[in-house]
């Protein structure tokens, strides 16, 4: 083939598509009374971004679970589906005992914490080595739109881009940093040694891996 076959060909093949992002930014949750609604998603401290009333016939509201990048929609005149009939929205928490304490405190009756793996069924407590995905809490809005709590302290593997590590608001990186504490003292014990000096760097180390999905260090 000649050069200039060469150059043809090279320059006519089709361009590589860009990945064009698709965020998740709103679900819509069915309820029979907006106001009863609006009342308790205050009570539990979620944050109200919109109130949109038009009358009778329509009416929007947009709340944000704290820490979270996904909103929902209540109101009238938005949805068909029936009021209830939305089940297992997951929150991921951080520490699913301090979650759940915090709704009880504010007058939410939730269950119980229960732990189970994939297919297994349900035990009381939390997982006891506080495996990833394995320990759960449930509670329901006054229409029975049901949300799960689910402890959440590293990511599967390809669940977030391993070059990004992100923590949604002061309390996860607090968590976060109590568990790389506790998994650098046994660090400083198996090394015999009461204080280590790298550990600022450790801790970076650890708190990457957790959140990237990698094997956190040892």
């Amino acid at each position: 083939m000649s050069a200039t076959l060469e150059r043809t060909s090279t320059s006519n093949a089709a361009p590589k598509a860009q990945r064009t992002d698709m965020k998740l930014e709103v679900v819509t949750i069915p309820v029979s009374d907006v106001e009863r609604a609006k009342r308790f998603y205050e009570g539990l401290g979620w944050r109200l971004d919109i109130d949109i009333d038009k009358g009778a016939d329509f009416r929007a509201m947009q709340f944000t679970p704290p820490g979270s990048s996904c909103s929902f929609h209540i109101g009238k005149g938005i949805t068909p589906a029936a009021p209830g009939s939305a089940g297992n929205l997951f929150l991921a928490v951080s520490d699913i005992e301090a979650a759940r304490e915090d709704l009880v405190r504010r007058g939410i009756q939730v269950s119980e914490v229960v732990h189970h793996g994939p297919g297994e069924p349900a035990m009381k407590g939390r997982h006891p080595q506080r495996a990833t995905y394995a320990s759960y809490a449930a509670f329901s809005d006054p229409d029975g739109n049901k949300w799960l709590l689910q402890e959440v302290t590293s990511r599967l593997p390809g669940r977030v881009d391993p070059q990004e590590t992100r923590y949604a608001s002061p309390a996860e990186l607090a968590a976060a940093l109590r568990r790389a504490a506790e998994a650098h003292g046994a660090h400083e014990k198996s090394l015999g040694i009461d204080y280590d000096v790298n550990w600022p760097d450790w801790y970076a180390e650890y708190l990457f891996g957790e959140r990237s999905g990698r094997a956190t260090m040892a």
